[in-house]
Parts: C-alpha cells; sequence; structure tokens
C-alpha cells in the first residue's frame, strides 16, 4: 500500500464528504426490509448511471451489480478475474413506511443505519472514484448492492449472485461491520421451525391431555441439555428466538411452535447439531403428539479456502483499516454475505467502514465524520487492485 494511494484516498473521501452524508440522510430514510430491497435498489442503479456507469444490472434477487473497472486484454468471462466488493441494502425491520431519522450531537440515529445503510454509501463513493478514473487494475472489479442479508433473509442476495458467478470470483469484500472490526471467522447457521400438535381440549374437563405447548418445553429442556459438538476450536450455540401457541388460558392447547437455530463456526459441527435435533424431535413423536420440523434457513460455515490467498486478504484489510485510523483492526467472528464465497473455497472477509453501535435495535445510530474514514477505508482496499504505476 503505496504513500500516494493513502494520500490519494484521503483527499477523495474529504472531498465527498457532504455529499456521502447527504446520500446516507436519503438512503437511511428508505425502508428495505429482507425480500423489499426494491426502492433502495432502484436508488442505487439510478445513483450509479448518474455517475457515468454503463454496466448497471439489477438480478431477480434485486441485487445491483455495477461493473467499474475491467482487468487489460481481458474480459468479465476469465477465469477468477472478478473481485466484488459488497453492502447489502436490507434493514433487519419490517417497516415499509419511511424509516425515522434523527440527527443529534454529531449522530445520525435510524433504524439499519449502521447495519448496513452507511457501509452501502462507503461502496458506492468508492466506487465513483473507479468511475472516474479509470485505473489500469489486475482484476474486473464489481460492486454490489446485495440484498437479503438480514435474519430469515438467509443471505439470499448473495446466494443468487454466487449461484451465476462463483467460478470466476478471485476474492470478495462485503462492507458490514463497525470500526475497526474486520470479519475473519463465518458463522454458519441453520434454523428451524419445529411445530407440534395435539389433540387439545378443555382445561378441566380433558385435563390430562397431551398440551403442545408442555411437549414442546419439555423438547426445549432436551435441546439445552445436549453437549453441543466441536473440535478443532470450533464454537456451537443454540437458541429458541420464539414460542407460539395455544388460544385461552382455560384451554389445552392444541398447536404450537418455535424458532430455534444452531450456530457455529464448523460447518461439520452444524450437521452434527441437526442430527442430534432430529433424533430428539423423532424420539418425542407420538400419535397424540405430532411433531414437525422445518428448516427455515441456512447460513454455511467456512469451506476449505487457500490459507494464503486468505491471510493475504486479511492482511490488506488490517492494512487499510490501520492506515486510515491509526489503529489496529479487532479480528471478530460472524454470520455475513463473506459466509456464501468461504463456504465455496473463495477468499473472503467482512470489513467495518462506520464508527456507531446499537445494531439491531431501532436507537441504531452512526458517526457522521466516520462516513469520511469509511470512504476511505473502502476506497483505499479496493485500490490494491490497481495496477503499479497507474496513480498519477
Amino acid at each position: 500500500m503505496s504513500n500516494k494511494a493513502l494520500t490519494e484516498a484521503l483527499a477523495y473521501a474529504a472531498s465527498c464528504r457532504d455529499e456521502a452524508l447527504d446520500m446516507l440522510r436519503e438512503l437511511g430514510r428508505i425502508p428495505a426490509p429482507s425480500g423489499h430491497e426494491e426502492k433502495r435498489a432502484e436508488y442505487v442503479a439510478r445513483w450509479l448511471a448518474q455517475q457515468g456507469a454503463t454496466d448497471v444490472r439489477e438480478d431477480s434477487a434485486k441485487n445491483v451489480s455495477c461493473l467499474v473497472g475491467r482487468c487489460p486484454m481481458r474480459e468479465i468471462g476469465d477465469e477468477r478475474d472478478l473481485v466484488i466488493f459488497s453492502a447489502h441494502t436490507d434493514v433487519v425491520f419490517p417497516d415499509t413506511e419511511e424509516l425515522p431519522l434523527v440527527e443529534k450531537d454529531g449522530r445520525i440515529f435510524a433504524p439499519g443505519i449502521g447495519d448496513d445503510t452507511a457501509c452501502l454509501v462507503t461502496l458506492l463513493f468508492a466506487a465513483r472514484w473507479f468511475l472516474l478514473r479509470q485505473p489500469a487494475l489486475d482484476c474486473n472489479l464489481l460492486v454490489v448492492a446485495n440484498s437479503a442479508e438480514e435474519g430469515l433473509g438467509n443471505l439470499a442476495g448473495t446466494k443468487a449472485l454466487f449461484s451465476r458467478l462463483a467460478p470466476r470470483v478471485r476474492e470478495f469484500v462485503a462492507l458490514d461491520a463497525h470500526f475497526p472490526e474486520v470479519v475473519t471467522t463465518a458463522v454458519g447457521s441453520v434454523r428451524y421451525r419445529i411445530s407440534v400438535t395435539c389433540q387439545g381440549g378443555h382445561s378441566w374437563k380433558n385435563y390430562g391431555r397431551p398440551n403442545a405447548i408442555k411437549e414442546l418445553c419439555d423438547l426445549i429442556e432436551d435441546l439445552y441439555a445436549l453437549e453441543l459438538p466441536s473440535g478443532e476450536g470450533a464454537i456451537t450455540t443454540r437458541n429458541v428466538g420464539t414460542i407460539e401457541g395455544g388460544t385461552t388460558v382455560n384451554s389445552i392447547p392444541a398447536a404450537a411452535s418455535m424458532l430455534f437455530e444452531f450456530r457455529s463456526t464448523s460447518e461439520q459441527c452444524l450437521v452434527k447439531a441437526d442430527e442430534q435435533l432430529r433424533r430428539l424431535v423423532d424420539d418425542r413423536r407420538r400419535d397424540d403428539a405430532r411433531f414437525g420440523i422445518e428448516v427455515v434457513g441456512r447460513r454455511p460455515a467456512a469451506g476449505e479456502v487457500d490459507a494464503a490467498a486468505e491471510a493475504d486478504l486479511i492482511e490488506r484489510c488490517d492494512s487499510a483499516m490501520e492506515a486510515v485510523l491509526g489503529k489496529k483492526s479487532v479480528h471478530k467472528a460472524s454470520s455475513t454475505d463473506a459466509n456464501v464465497p468461504l463456504s465455496l473455497g473463495i477468499p473472503s472477509a467482512t470489513i467495518g467502514t462506520v464508527t456507531g453501535a446499537l445494531p439491531h435495535t431501532r436507537d441504531e445510530w452512526v458517526e457522521a465524520s466516520s462516513i469520511e474514514q469509511g470512504i476511505a477505508v473502502a476506497l483505499l482496499l479496493m485500490m490494491g487492485h490497481v495496477i503499479d504505476g497507474s496513480l498519477q
């Protein structure tokens, strides 16, 4: 990473700080629950076209992609010549009306403002530098505003992207965290809807009949008593997220259901945990207590990734963070869009490009001043693919 690149990245980020904040205020108000990101997708596509992009595409999954630079003498179809930088458009909240946005004491508050709206802004302004400068690159550089990262979106946008492009992708970087985080370990998950149905009845006259809620609670007790699979430093967790069932206080519940998940840094541990769960459910099935199990979400953990290539990418993320912020990055394990390429053996990482707090709450905030730093970090990392000597 040259001093010339750092100087250029810092100067460019400073020059577009006010524009970027204006975009953050506009995007931050646009509702985008997972699966309904069309308004943000339209905004992103229109803005990129206004910056001179000629290759803006929106796919059926509501991903907006734009090729911002080509490798000389090569086309996008060449093997492993595609590098992707992405940020997701969806937010965790189901709002379909304009999101509330407030500014106070140098902070911008809005649902989803840091996860991932601000990072999307830093990606777009970094992309604009490439559209304006058109430097020579060592890859075909694709920026993507992807859909469906949150919750039961289950990374559907990135899965759709890689179903088309996986054989061409050299590496992938998601902008989706806070300063100074770099996500270096993928946390996979399997999410289930588990249901129980019984005959039900009157709480007094039919006392003693199987109670669907109690049957479900007994299963939960067994699930939390499991010794979860581990090995080679892997961490596996479990969680009951919701329970629903019953009708009235004086009725024996005839139906109940829950949402349950396993998370793990190991794909093998997720497979073993799934087997444990299914055995417990099978053992509890009876004619008078019928159990059902449905997988409602699947996020893969990492597969076999070239260790040297992955380490090189992480080192570049660390260097960009330290060069701009003047402090070392903090490595984290998390579930992000990078899970998908990592599961396919493609070197990938996730990096934070904003200062903020309280993600997945309606009180989430970002520091307005950090947007400039975020643009510089994103741009500096992307500049790593500029061929030496092409920066004048």
